[in-house]
């Protein structure tokens, strides 16, 4: 009998462990760390962590760089293994031989190029905005079960939020499992592993708090580019 299919995905070795452990070192010696925010601000019965924002800060350019690179190779092959994360939200169309228009089907994925899947993912998706995360052993963590969309702000940038993402930096530690509720699965922090997920409350998820040792994470999400960029 074939496993469910539960749209989580962990790609081993997404970054070599010496970036890991270089990207752990400065996040440790870094003096802009803020308290662990989530959707209406900082509760730490909710999220207890360290954070820094490092997207948009010139002096972790070469840290947000390497590790966008890297997700970008995983949502790549998220997208050929799932090609509905694109075609089923935005019906998607190209120009056939005969120059008309017929819609993407999920079989094109496969036979689509590398390039050519990268173009499209890049018109349809763009990256959000990379947090590193240091939770301290035996009180650190994100233990209430939440899931990546809510619609507070008035813009509704939260709801483009298509998947989440998160690529572990370290491992000497118990526990701290990213654990899913409804699919009954805990992930294994293993640095360089990037996990991948769909944000929504179907993947109701929680951070268990490490024990023995420091847990350090980078996380963000995948969104929906704006609707004027979509459709014009």
């Amino acid at each position: 009998m074939e496993p469910a299919i539960d749209f989580i995905e962990v790609i081993e070795d997404a970054i070599d462990r010496d970036t890991c452990a270089a990207i752990v070192t400065r996040l440790r010696g870094s003096d802009t760390l803020q308290p662990g925010r989530v959707g209406g601000g900082v509760h730490p019965e909710l999220k207890r962590s360290r954070d820094l924002r490092i997207s948009g800060d010139a002096s972790w350019a070469d840290v947000d760089r390497r590790l966008q690179e890297a997700v970008f190779v995983g949502v790549l092959g998220y997208l050929r293994k799932y090609p509905q994360v694109l075609i089923s939200p935005l019906m998607l169309q190209r120009h056939d031989a005969g120059g008309g228009l017929r819609r993407l089907q999920a079989d094109d994925f496969a036979t689509m190029d590398d390039p050519s899947l990268a173009e499209l993912a890049r018109t349809c998706l763009r990256p959000g905005a990379i947090n590193l995360q240091w939770y301290s052993a035996g009180e650190g963590g994100y233990p209430y079960w939440h899931c990546e969309l809510y619609p507070r702000d008035p813009g509704a940038e939260t709801l483009h939020r298509h998947l989440l993402w998160t690529l572990y930096l370290n491992e000497d530690f118990a526990e701290g499992e990213t654990e899913f509720l409804f699919q009954q699965r805990k992930i294994k922090p293993r640095a360089g592993s990037l996990l991948i997920a769909p944000t929504a409350f179907t993947h109701t998820h929680r951070g268990n708090r490490p024990q023995g040792g420091d847990k350090f994470i980078a996380t963000s999400w995948i969104l929906f580019q704006p609707a004027d960029k979509l459709y014009g």
